[in-house]
């Protein structure tokens, strides 16, 4: 089927009351994201179970690594910034709860905290990444996903998440 071929079931939705819009497409990126995002964090927990480290939770999970990113320590404002997390205490918590797994240490870079990887955060990191290329990107390059599409999708939901993030500004003023 080509991609200007529409789908003989019409717009593959979770909510058809909201694809009834001048954009039905938007509403199948929506549940697409739902998708992907659920299929996404049972992923990053269960191969950081597999990984050594079992019950993190997946803010946990991503906190470690953007920490790790680099291998130079992240303030909070920053882990914030990237995830485009709006709630400090989400990610603060999930810093702690590192921390009592002896994965994660903070410091401060003047008034500000910081965050960075021990060497058993590192450890798991790399296991991770060990596991995430057997399990997963090996399966998704035997797939024949197009690297050019890939990159595309990404950049498209990028630029879908302020979009996303500008209509949110605008609903907090009505």
């Amino acid at each position: 089927m080509s991609r200007e071929t529409k789908s003989p079931v019409g717009h593959v939705v979770s909510s058809a009351h909201l694809a009834k819009s001048d954009l039905p497409e938007l509403s199948e990126v929506e549940f697409a994201v739902t998708m992907a995002n659920n299929a996404f964090q049972r992923w990053i927990t269960r191969c950081a179970d597999a990984a050594g480290q079992p019950g993190m939770a997946p803010m946990e999970v991503l906190v470690l690594h953007l920490a790790y990113h680099r291998e130079r320590p992240k303030t909070l404002a920053d882990l914030c910034l990237v995830l485009n997390v709006e709630d400090t205490h989400i990610v603060n918590y999930a810093v702690r709860k590192l921390q009592e797994r002896g994965l994660t240490e903070t410091g401060r870079k003047g008034k500000e905290k910081t965050v960075a990887v021990t060497e058993a955060g590192a450890a798991l990191c790399r296991r991770y990444a060990e596991i995430r290329e057997a399990l997963l990107v090996e399966t998704a390059a035997a797939a024949g996903f197009d690297r050019a599409d890939m990159s595309r999708l990404a950049a498209l939901m990028r630029a879908l998440s302020g979009s996303y993030d500008q209509a949110a500004r605008a609903a907090a003023s009505l």
